[in-house]
């Protein structure tokens, strides 16, 4: 039987959508890498994160593998460059090939396995962590594990989900880090 040992320190965590949230959202996949751009305050606002103790983890459904729109080496190559822009910042990348008209799949959100593995590696405290998205199914496993949940508003109608709506990811990370310190 495994045990945990209790007086381990549970680490912090922001989880984070990509598309719409780390990059702009374009209205559809993302078919080449020059489509994947990153806004200029995201590799600012993921080292402030990562300065302050929290853990980073990107929470993506990628259906576009399922379709046959791209490949999982584009969905690789985009989270090297976002890496690249961010000196490494993100602790680890999950996401969901699958859709429900090929195959039902966990991993896809509004279901909460990518969130899940990210707490089981990470010894992630949900009630001291974040999601930041921009879609009601980002929200979803978040409310459903305890994670406070952040809403970018973007091209998306508002959900209810939501406990703070903001326009932009400096707007999110400010709101944490002030939340954190206060």
């Amino acid at each position: 039987m495994l045990v945990m040992d209790q007086n381990v320190k549970k680490s912090k965590c922001v989880f984070m959508d990509r598309d719409g949230v780390l990059n702009e959202e374009i209205g559809r996949h993302i078919l080449t890498i020059e489509e994947f751009v990153i806004p200029e305050d995201v590799p600012n606002g993921l080292k402030r994160l990562k300065e302050a103790g929290y853990r980073l983890v990107v929470v993506t459904n990628q259906s576009g593998i399922a379709r046959g729109y791209y490949d999982d080496k584009l969905v690789d190559d985009c989270h090297d460059l976002l890496q690249q822009a961010c000196d490494h910042a993100i602790d680890q990348f999950y996401y969901a090939p699958l859709v429900d008209s090929v195959s039902k799949s966990l991993m896809r959100k509004p279901d909460s396995l990518m969130f899940e593995k990210g707490i089981a590696k990470f010894n992630v405290d949900a009630n001291a962590s974040w999601m930041i998205g921009d879609k009601e199914r980002d929200l979803v496993p978040a409310k459903k594990l305890g994670i406070k949940r952040i809403q970018i508003m973007a091209l998306v109608e508002e959900s209810e989900l939501a406990e703070h709506r903001v326009h932009t990811f400096t707007e999110a990370v400010d709101l944490i880090l002030n939340t954190d310190q206060g």
